[in-house]
């Protein structure tokens, strides 16, 4: 039953103790900053992109997986699962009716295709050009635009959350909420409370195992009662699931009061995010941040040559 505590899906895993100062990935060291840029640009740059750049993009994440340095346990789980629910994503959209567009009105008059014979034993004439159907297999036809919609769906799935995946798992919610706050600040001097919105995201950000572990609690209560939902019937089963849900947001909220009286209680406040997270400085910092950064320049100078074939 601890499916979720089994598959580390955007959760931050801590380094190590007996690992050196920064754990022995380079990804944990890389600065924040940095980091959350790489995963803006693997969230939008394929937008309106083609598949030679979607595919690259998978790849890519596929590389910085398996040299990242990170334990072979963090991500051993999640990544076949996802790999494998993106195929059957990108299956099921490349196998389902992708609907056909209206037919576009002739620019010339059809008498002027004349396909003249050609001599004796040769083939007939036929029309040049990439077919249409890729594959027909009794009731199931693939066009080239269910197979565009299938490669699409797949690759977006799995850099979407793969890379947010990623970002989670090397980045403590600490540096997460000091590299936001870092790009927040030219709000401050408009008014906003870069601060309290920086100590929120926090406090969203440890949250999330709590709502975890509320619904691996519930999901387990379930499963030890032999609950049998072909025989509740679809009212009763969907009376079970509200009533769940139910429980599950009353005992998410009893968590978050409790939170709150106990920050109350030792005179809590927030802290600047300067105090949050202090970058390191040395040598080794400042090339691995160089390259990461002049690698992001030369992705986004190559989405803007190559990125829409």
């Amino acid at each position: 039953m601890d499916v979720l505590r089994q598959i580390p899906i955007g959760q931050y895993a801590a380094p190590d103790p007996a690992e050196p100062a920064g754990g022995a990935s380079w990804l944990r060291r890389l600065d924040p900053r940095l980091k959350l840029a790489w995963s803006l640009v693997f969230l939008v740059t394929p937008i309106l992109a083609g598949p030679l750049w979607r595919l690259s993009l998978v790849g890519l994440l596929l590389l910085i997986t398996a040299v990242s340095g990170l334990s072979w346990r963090l991500w051993r789980r999640s990544l076949p699962l996802l790999l494998a629910l993106a195929l059957l994503v990108g299956g099921l959209a490349a196998l389902l009716p992708a609907g056909s567009a209206p037919p576009a009105a002739l620019q010339r008059p059809p008498a002027e295709l004349r396909l003249e014979p050609g001599p004796p034993g040769s083939a007939p004439p036929e029309r040049s050009g990439t077919p249409w159907v890729l594959l027909r297999q009794g009731p199931l036809v693939v066009t080239r635009r269910s197979a565009e919609l299938g490669l699409n769906g797949a690759t977006l799935l799995f850099t979407l959350v793969h890379s947010a995946n990623l970002l989670l798992l090397s980045t403590s919610p600490e540096q997460l909420v000091w590299a936001i706050s870092w790009l927040l600040a030219p709000l401050a001097r408009l008014g906003w409370p870069v601060e309290r919105l920086g100590f929120t995201l926090l406090l969203a950000l440890r949250f999330l195992p709590l709502v975890q572990e509320e619904l691996q609690n519930l999901l387990r209560s379930v499963a030890t009662r032999a609950v049998n939902f072909k025989r509740l019937g679809w009212k009763a089963g969907l009376g079970l699931v509200l009533a769940v849900g139910e429980r599950l947001l009353a005992n998410v909220l009893l968590r978050a009061e409790q939170g709150a009286e106990a920050l109350l209680a030792r005179g809590g406040c927030w802290l600047p995010p300067q105090q949050l997270h202090r970058p390191a400085s040395g040598a080794g910092r400042a090339l691995l941040n160089g390259t990461a950064a002049g690698l992001l320049l030369g992705v986004l100078v190559l989405r803007w040559k190559v990125g829409d074939l």
